[in-house]
């Protein structure tokens, strides 16, 4: 019996994963994995680009239809991107994470350590304002 209770949540989870990604989609929330650029293509031209927190993420026009938004550090922001009247063009969430699919998480008591297995193993670099992320140094 618990076998087929696992079996269900197993088959729940799976269901509800691609809506979860869809719905932050939905949300209009743009995922940046952090030190890797997005390519974001516009319909009309761009003349202002503002970022919220520019320690989380910043943003370079490459060419007035094009922006390049590049994840600096873990965490949330902003981007709104103005024409040259001033309208708003748009105005998205930001949401920069690590990429987690080669990516190992090391606990010791109450230090954390994150690494990158691409192939080899290294520890992630520690940004400013990444709690709970250390450097490896800690001596336990």
């Amino acid at each position: 019996m618990p076998s087929n209770l696992l079996a269900v949540l197993l088959a729940a989870i799976s269901f509800a994963l691609p809506s979860m990604a869809f719905s932050e989609e939905a949300a209009g929330i743009m995922r940046v994995y952090m030190n890797q650029a997005r390519i974001l293509k516009l319909d009309r031209p761009v003349s202002k680009v503002i970022v919220g927190n520019a320690q989380v993420a910043d943003a370079t026009v490459a060419d007035p239809l094009t922006i390049v938004l590049t994840g600096r550090s873990y965490g949330a922001t902003n981007l709104v991107l103005l024409d040259a009247e001033g309208n708003a063009i748009a105005d998205e969430r930001v949401l920069v994470s690590i990429d987690e699919g080669n990516t190992v998480r090391v606990f010791r008591q109450t230090d954390r350590a994150v690494l990158s297995c691409t192939p080899n193993c290294e520890q992630h670099s520690a940004n400013n304002g990444a709690s709970g992320v250390t450097n490896g140094a800690s001596g336990n």
